[in-house]
C-alpha cells in the first residue's frame, strides 16, 4: 500500500517513547508510528519491543525502596568496574582499532 506524508503533533513524552520504540525495532519514527497505527486499526497483537516495563522489576523485600539508592549505586559501581571494548576506524587506513579500557 502506498504511503502518504502527514504532519502530527504529539506530546513530548510520546515523541520520546516513539523514538525509543523506533530505535529498538531498527526503523525510524515514521515506520514505528505506521506499525503502531496498523496494529491498533487491525487489532493485531504488538510484535517487537515491549510496550511496557510493568512487571519487569522485582522489588523483592524492599517494596518501599528504602534500600534502592544503595542498590543502584552498587550496580553502577559493578558496571563501571567491568572492562569494555572500543572499536574505531583509523582515518588513514580504515582498519579497525581495538582497545580495552577500564570504565570509570
Amino acid at each position: 500500500m502506498p504511503k502518504k506524508a502527514v504532519s502530527v503533533t504529539l506530546d513530548a513524552a510520546n515523541v520520546l517513547w516513539l523514538k525509543g520504540r523506533a530505535r529498538m525495532s531498527g526503523g525510524n519514527v515514521s515506520d514505528a508510528l505506521d506499525k503502531l497505527i496498523t496494529q491498533a486499526r487491525t487489532g493485531a497483537k504488538a510484535v517487537g519491543p515491549w510496550p511496557s516495563v510493568v512487571g519487569m522489576v522485582d522489588l523483592g523485600d524492599d517494596p518501599d525502596l528504602l534500600k534502592a539508592d544503595a542498590a543502584v549505586k552498587e550496580w553502577f559501581a559493578e558496571y563501571l568496574a567491568k572492562p569494555f571494548e572500543v572499536n574505531e576506524d583509523r582515518p588513514a587506513t580504515g582498519r579497525p582499532v581495538t582497545a580495552k579500557k577500564p570504565r570509570g
